[in-house]
């Protein structure tokens, strides 16, 4: 079944674009993950970090 898979997509013109498209993708979301990571406020981690432990909506449930 894999062959007729890599034969049918090896038929298809300009398929060869898709791998670098989606490693592209994958790259860029990564590096912006990293960037907000290092630029993100302490403040607002800490905030988004007690966020489970806060019980003041425990009794609302």
């Amino acid at each position: 079944m894999l062959k007729y898979i890599k034969n049918h997509m090896d038929s298809i013109s300009g398929i060869e674009i898709y791998p670098m498209i989606s490693l592209l993708i994958f790259f860029i979301f990564f590096v912006a993950l990293f960037w907000w990571v290092f630029t993100a406020k302490k403040e607002y981690i800490d905030r988004m970090s007690d966020i489970p432990l806060d019980n003041q909506n425990d009794t609302q449930l």
